[in-house]
């Protein structure tokens, strides 16, 4: 069996340059990320925000975390005076509530944001369909939300299924929706840049369809301890 160092030196070969990876650590000990910092990885993904407080305080300062999990307004104020990136933004009420929370934790350096997108073929998936997002930004009322918060891009899953056509296509509406709305809202803005899609499964998949990162778990710690 293959360390925690040789899983991620195997997944970074298969990474063009310009794409991110984000070991997915949810459920793994501290323990272990300690094996994946060693061997150089910073960018981390938690989905649970008592687990993701918990391990920051064991691991080095350093460490760039990502919120990945569906997130509930109540439990913001505990990872937003550290937290960096919060991957799945799937309302506007959660979008100014992120920003309420920035602000009265003193942050001062902004938390990045990613539209969560629901094009999976699975009702047990959040996120604004491409409609309901385009909406929203149409709103205009983002706009008027916290300067500590970044809208940074976008992010989605892809039905978990073994029809890659399908996997494909799911991935390539997200691509086409990023540009979209990159060009028609943020067509000046040099943060709007993310695309966060792929996963142990798929991600070959999404890299070939534009991911700028994607979230890996399994292939680098193995299956999770629950």
């Amino acid at each position: 069996m293959m360390s925690v160092a040789e899983n991620l030196r195997a997944v970074r070969a298969t990474l063009p340059r310009g794409v991110r990876l984000l070991a997915v650590s949810k459920f793994h000990p501290a323990g272990v990320l300690q094996e994946a910092y060693d061997a150089g990885q910073r960018l981390f993904g938690e989905s649970r925000v008592q687990e993701l407080a918990a391990k920051r305080e064991l691991l080095p300062a350093d460490v760039e975390w990502h919120f990945i999990g569906h997130l509930q307004t109540n439990k913001i104020k505990y990872m937003i005076p550290f937290v960096h990136t919060i991957h799945a933004v799937d309302s506007l009420k959660l979008l100014s509530e992120i920003g309420r929370q920035a602000e009265k934790a003193g942050r001062t350096e902004p938390v990045r944001v990613l539209l969560q997108l629901h094009v999976a073929r699975e009702e047990t998936k959040f996120g604004f369909t491409p409609d309901e997002c385009r909406a929203m930004l149409e709103g205009g009322a983002w706009r008027s939300v916290s300067p500590l918060v970044r809208l940074a891009g976008v992010m989605a899953m892809a039905s978990n299924v073994d029809d890659t056509a399908q996997i494909r296509a799911e991935f390539r509406e997200v691509a086409a929706f990023f540009r979209e709305a990159k060009s028609r809202f943020f067509a000046g803005d040099a943060e709007f840049r993310e695309i966060s899609m792929g996963m142990s499964h798929d991600y070959p998949i999404a890299v070939e369809e534009g991911s700028t990162m994607v979230r890996v778990g399994t292939r680098i710690f193995g299956e999770r301890a629950y």
